[in-house]
């Protein structure tokens, strides 16, 4: 009975299944949390989980992550140098430090000027200890990478460190989307390489010696030897094998298909059992790339995103990533009673008096922190504390404690409020720490002068009408339409009506959907399900 073995980790749930490949009938599934400090002990537990396996049944892995699209939605990932040659930069790039040196070629391949050297090797010397990684990209390298080469040789004489060239990734023009698709490549190599160094050592423990895939973004399978090297192609990874498991499992041919996971929400339309590929590049966290996916729309609200309350009393939600307060609670009970003894009026800057932090994983480079960093470090090794009682630990002002560099780097995490912890104050969720999400709950309301049920009534309608505003400019994206629903101030108001059924404004309607709705993931059931 030949098997495939599925994994799929993702920001918060790592998940497995097995798979007949001659019946094509799902034997086991499993879940497991997404382990940040080590990826293997969530993809070992996942697999557990499924039971006894016999590894001589495995012949094929398949492996799709949302880490990658996650990273780029969250800003995260390792730091990034910049070369450009032969022009200057044209928007926006995803680099810590972004240099311009002569070169290039026109659109026959000629060069247009000599590669300056002297310029590469200035620009290796002063960022050298700044950045983990370096993307170099040339004016049409796709007719002519020779200075794109010379430049990787030259940097290598100086200096041992992962490089990315754009005319590896793609053939297509456009000097902006090339360089973008280098850069977020080159910040996804240190974080894709600990995903499949993880998932091999569980592999070898278990003895499955079958080959390991990686599904790409457009729904196909490549080597783990190519994704080494091309990360950038498993951004959408996670969303496009939800479309082929959401059309495996219901059947439906036509149908709009949304996938909550805990960072992002991912809407594709299916037509014929298949969606739309996007050849123009997928677009990522509000970056074009140069990257064949599907054509699916990302957007950064998720069951973990950051439920927020400005100084001005406006609530946000989302894109940014949180760990929710009901699920590390679990873990840390004690950060109930320190949420009890929060003051919800008293603010904090870049931070919410809700917020606690946790250790995710140790660091390997100790001296890349200061004093005050370090200690951080050693309070949480004991155990998680909301940002009042970390401070006191620390011996810092909560608005001046250094927190930034380490959760970039992940080596401690942002617990807040979310809407998993909205999910248990509603009482349609009650997996985890119920006492936690209430008191974070609690605070938020307070912050916005509302009672709890109000509260709790507030972000919910927030949360549907945003799926909703996200599933209409899913249909603008498929149109080829650059429209921003959101930005557009009238049309958000028109809409935002329709969705709440305001009926003071004059007008009334209603908005329908030629497709069936085809909902993955409980969080996203649940709130449809209100």
């Amino acid at each position: 009975m030949p098997l495939v073995l599925g994994i799929d980790t993702g920001g918060t749930f790592t998940d497995g299944v097995l798979l007949d490949i001659g019946t094509k009938v799902v034997k086991r599934k499993a879940k497991a949390f997404t382990t940040r400090e080590d990826l293997s002990i969530g993809i070992r537990e996942c697999i557990e989980n499924m039971g006894d396996l016999d590894s001589s049944q495995v012949h094929l892995v398949s492996m799709s992550t949302t880490l990658a699209t996650n990273a780029i939605v969250e800003g995260r990932g390792c730091r990034i140098g910049l070369i450009l040659i032969g022009h200057e930069s044209i928007g926006n790039l995803p680099a810590q430090k972004v240099f311009v040196v002569r070169g290039g070629h026109d659109i026959k391949g000629e060069p247009v000027t000599e590669l300056d050297c002297d310029a590469v090797r200035s620009a290796v010397a002063e960022m050298s200890d700044q950045v983990d990684t370096v993307a170099i990209s040339g004016y049409l390298s796709i007719r002519n990478p020779e200075h794109e080469q010379d430049a990787r040789r030259v940097i290598q004489e100086q200096w041992d460190i992962p490089i990315v060239c754009a005319h590896q990734l793609t053939t297509a023009l456009g000097f902006h989307e090339r360089t973008v698709t280098a850069c977020l490549n080159a910040r996804l190599l240190p974080i894709i390489a600990e995903l499949l160094a993880a998932v091999k050592i569980v592999l070898k423990e278990k003895g499955i010696q079958a080959p390991l895939m990686v599904v790409k973004g457009d729904g196909s399978l490549m080597s783990e030897e190519i994704t080494r090297g091309k990360p950038i192609e498993t951004i959408l990874s996670g969303p496009a094998a939800s479309i082929v498991g959401a059309t495996f499992l219901t059947g439906e041919g036509s149908a709009l298909v949304l996938d909550m996971g805990g960072t992002t929400t991912d809407i594709a339309i299916l037509n014929k059992g298949r969606p739309r590929i996007n050849f123009e590049g997928a677009i990522v966290g509000g970056w074009k790339t140069r990257v064949e996916a599907a054509e699916i729309s990302t957007f950064g609200l998720g069951g973990d995103s950051y439920v927020q309350v400005s100084k001005d009393r406006k609530l946000t939600i989302g894109p940014r990533r949180v760990w929710p307060l009901s699920v590390i609670a679990n873990r840390y009970p004690i950060l109930v009673e320190e949420l009890s003894k929060v003051n919800p009026n008293r603010e904090i800057v870049d931070a919410q008096p809700v917020d606690c932090f946790m250790l995710v994983k140790k660091s390997e480079d100790g001296c890349r922190w200061n004093d005050t960093e370090r200690k951080i470090i050693n309070v949480l090794e004991d155990s998680a504390h909301n940002i009042f009682v970390l401070a006191e630990k620390v011996g810092r002002d909560p608005n001046f404690l250094p927190i930034k560099a380490l959760e970039q780097a992940q080596v401690i995490g942002r617990i807040s409020f979310t809407p998993t912890d909205l999910l248990h104050v509603l009482g349609t969720f009650s997996d985890y720490n119920m006492m936690a999400a209430q008191q974070g709950a609690r605070i938020q309301a307070c912050r916005l002068r509302m009672e709890l049920g109000k509260f709790a009534s507030k972000v919910l309608s927030e949360i549907q009408t945003s799926l909703c505003m996200n599933i209409l400019q899913s249909f603008v994206h498929i149109e080829g339409l650059e429209i921003n629903l959101n930005a557009d101030t009238g049309a958000k108001f028109i809409l935002t009506s329709l969705l709440n059924g305001n009926q003071n404004q004059g007008f009334k309607s209603e908005i329908t959907l030629d497709y069936p709705i085809v909902a993955l993931g409980p969080r996203l059931q649940l709130i449809f399900l209100l």
